[in-house]
């Protein structure tokens, strides 16, 4: 901030409040400053703190003109240094996201391995490029992940409990010797690595073994006895350990374990598996049964509101608020904004108030992201029967968009998903300029009725068709329905459940 400092005469720490309301984007302070940098500040005695331009033999004009620039400047700052390299970067990335797509994407995903969250939005990213993500395999993941065939395998690293040390045996082991025949055969070939239950279990529950003898509820009832068998082989095996009986005993140290006959889990089981192992969905998700009714039922997906693209750029960005001002400019979204999103809760927390009452925080989570959601006291107690780890619901709050801060949504109502009913209103008139009346005179009436159930304006005389603005729906169970019966004609009114 020299210029300021000979300008205005300014001290040093009077320059350094300057740097830093410009840094901030504080334009208040910025304003509260230009005054003292024209015409300088004076002290309760008399005596001048800053010269100010004026004093110093600089315009009025001129002094505005330069108080202006650095208001500008505040508004969106940027070291030419980091510019620089950013631009660097951005083209280095656009060239690598235009021609090698998987790779650039694997890539992310080492560079966030054991960082659920920051995997599943990179995951989420490369399918929506058509890139196929395959499963963790026993017989072709390494731990970290890679391209094969255009394809991005799941690293094995990703699993929880799986340390680097196993999986570079496990996949050294396989390089020599072939693929895994199965699951005993992969336990024999490693017994001496190092081999753990735990990281076995959770190889079974991510479906690293899936596609080989056995399902996964039969490989988890039966892999503890099967390491402890090898096990107890491998002791028997020490070198100069001989048994008197070897030769008649010989046959019996094979190992020898059948699968039970037990049904396989649930698909929803399975998918809670590999999210308990890998922090994501792998070969499916619990909401996609629902995804129609999502489709119908809410006004936005998560990933509006988080603006996809965005979370890919903010890995390169250091700039917190500049990526807050630019997710809330790009998503068109407004603080306080109301809107309804379907989806699955995860991660329940509650905390008592000062005024001892009870509030939740939770993550909601759609086909297309997580959002953090705030139960406050007033809404908790109306709403608590719904809070439910995994419950598929359907919420209804006010958006919280703050620099420097996530996303997130103020709740205000929780309802069931799986109870919503995919229905339509559709309303008959004999052209669209006499529906667009009539919607004008019952625009009170349907926001006072307001729901999730659309409402569709057809005009007999062209065929045309039109779908009310989200304001406009209407709760299909209200008296709205007959109200308009009576005043347009039942036969110009339906109820069409889908």
């Amino acid at each position: 901030m020299q210029i300021v400092r000979d300008l205005a005469g300014y001290s040093l720490g009077r320059s350094d409040l300057v740097r830093r309301a410009m840094s901030k984007k504080k334009h208040d302070v910025m304003e509260e400053e230009r005054k003292n940098f024209i015409y300088g500040l004076v002290d309760e005695k008399g005596q001048v703190v800053v010269p100010g331009c004026v004093r110093n033999g600089i315009s009025e004009k001129v002094a505005n003109t330069i108080f202006d620039q650095m208001m500008d400047f505040a508004s969106y700052a940027f070291n030419k240094a980091h510019a620089a390299a950013y631009a660097v970067i951005g083209y280095q990335t656009a060239y690598l996201m235009r021609y090698h797509p998987a790779e650039f994407t694997a890539a992310m995903l080492n560079s966030f391995l054991g960082n659920a969250d920051k995997c599943f939005s990179y995951l989420r990213f490369a399918k929506s490029l058509g890139i196929e993500v395959v499963s963790p395999e026993i017989n072709s993941s390494e731990f970290r992940y890679k391209v094969r065939d255009g394809k991005i395998l799941f690293g094995l690293g990703a699993i929880k409990g799986v340390g680097k040390n196993f999986v570079d045996a496990l996949v050294s082991e396989r390089n020599r010797n072939g693929n895994y025949k199965n699951l005993m055969d992969f336990i024999e070939r490693n017994t001496a690595t190092g081999l753990n239950k735990r990281a076995v279990e959770a190889l079974i529950k991510a479906g690293s073994f899936d596609g080989m003898d056995g399902s996964r509820a039969q490989m988890l009832a039966v892999h503890e006895k099967i390491i402890e068998s090898f096990a107890q082989k491998s002791r028997k095996n020490i070198d100069g350990q001989v048994s008197l009986f070897g030769d008649i005993l010989e046959d019996e140290d094979t190992v020898k374990v059948e699968y039970p006959d037990l049904r396989e889990f649930d698909q929803k089981d399975l998918l809670f598996m590999e999210k308990e192992m890998t922090g994501m969905y792998l070969t499916g998700h619990p909401l996609d049964e629902y995804e129609e009714t999502l489709r119908k039922a809410v006004s936005h997906k998560v990933s509006d509101i988080l603006s996809e693209s965005d979370d890919i750029l903010d890995d390169v960005r250091d700039d917190a608020a500049l990526y807050a001002d630019a997710m809330m400019k790009k998503s068109g979204f407004q603080d306080g904004e109301r809107v309804i999103l379907g989806g699955m809760i995860r991660d329940i927390s509650r905390k008592i108030t000062r005024n001892s009452a009870m509030m939740a925080f939770m993550n909601l989570e759609d086909l297309s992201g997580v959002l953090e959601c705030i139960v406050f006291p007033k809404t908790y107690d109306k709403v608590v029967s719904y809070l439910k780890e995994d419950s598929i619901v359907l919420v209804k709050g006010r958006l919280s968009l703050k620099e420097e801060e996530n996303p997130k949504l103020i709740v205000e109502t929780v309802g069931d998903l799986t109870a919503a009913k995919s229905a339509k209103l559709y309303l008959r008139f004999g052209s669209m300029g006499d529906a667009k009346l009539m919607v004008k005179t019952l625009r009170p009436v349907l926001k006072t009725f307001g729901g999730d159930t659309p409402v569709i304006v057809v005009a007999t005389d062209k065929r045309d068709v039109m779908q009310l603005a989200r304001e406009l729906w209407i709760d299909s169970a209200s008296p709205v329905v007959r109200m308009l019966k009576e005043k347009l004609g039942e036969e110009n009114v339906k109820l069409v459940e889908s």
